[in-house]
Protein backbone atom coordinates (compact mmCIF):
# COMPACT_ATOMS: atom_id res chain seq x y z
CA UNK A 1 0.00 0.00 0.00
CA UNK A 2 2.77 2.45 0.84
CA UNK A 3 4.52 1.67 -2.44
CA UNK A 4 1.40 2.74 -4.31
CA UNK A 5 1.17 5.98 -2.32
CA UNK A 6 4.83 6.75 -2.99
CA UNK A 7 4.34 6.08 -6.69
CA UNK A 8 1.37 8.47 -6.81
CA UNK A 9 3.33 11.14 -4.90
CA UNK A 10 6.22 10.79 -7.35
CA UNK A 11 3.84 11.25 -10.25
CA UNK A 12 2.32 14.37 -8.67
CA UNK A 13 5.80 15.75 -8.00
CA UNK A 14 6.73 15.11 -11.63
CA UNK A 15 3.62 16.94 -12.84
CA UNK A 16 4.39 19.85 -10.51
CA UNK A 17 7.96 20.10 -11.79
CA UNK A 18 6.77 20.05 -15.40
CA UNK A 19 4.18 22.77 -14.68
CA UNK A 20 6.81 24.96 -12.99
CA UNK A 21 9.20 24.49 -15.91
CA UNK A 22 6.43 25.48 -18.33
CA UNK A 23 5.80 28.68 -16.36
CA UNK A 24 9.51 29.44 -16.28
CA UNK A 25 9.87 28.95 -20.03
CA UNK A 26 6.77 31.08 -20.64
CA UNK A 27 8.24 33.91 -18.58
CA UNK A 28 11.60 33.67 -20.33
CA UNK A 29 9.91 33.61 -23.73
CA UNK A 30 7.84 36.66 -22.88
CA UNK A 31 10.94 38.50 -21.71
CA UNK A 32 12.89 37.63 -24.85
CA UNK A 33 9.99 38.46 -27.13
CA UNK A 34 9.33 41.80 -25.44
CA UNK A 35 12.91 43.01 -25.11
CA UNK A 36 14.70 41.53 -28.13
CA UNK A 37 12.03 41.18 -30.79
CA UNK A 38 9.71 43.92 -29.53
CA UNK A 39 10.55 47.48 -28.63
CA UNK A 40 10.69 47.06 -24.86
CA UNK A 41 13.64 48.51 -23.02
CA UNK A 42 13.48 46.46 -19.84
CA UNK A 43 12.90 42.73 -20.14
CA UNK A 44 11.42 42.44 -16.66
CA UNK A 45 8.72 45.03 -17.30
CA UNK A 46 6.74 42.49 -19.32
CA UNK A 47 6.14 40.59 -16.08
CA UNK A 48 4.64 43.58 -14.25
CA UNK A 49 0.94 43.82 -13.54
CA UNK A 50 0.76 47.38 -14.90
CA UNK A 51 1.98 46.28 -18.34
CA UNK A 52 -0.63 43.50 -18.52
CA UNK A 53 -3.42 45.87 -17.47
CA UNK A 54 -2.30 48.29 -20.18
CA UNK A 55 -2.40 45.57 -22.83
CA UNK A 56 -5.76 44.23 -21.70
CA UNK A 57 -7.22 47.73 -21.78
CA UNK A 58 -5.82 48.26 -25.26
CA UNK A 59 -7.27 45.05 -26.69
CA UNK A 60 -10.58 44.94 -24.84
CA UNK A 61 -13.71 46.10 -26.59
CA UNK A 62 -14.72 48.52 -23.86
Amino acid sequence: MTERILQVLKQYAFILVIALLCLLFLAVGLMIGYSVIGDGKNAFSVLSLDKWQEWLAKFSLK
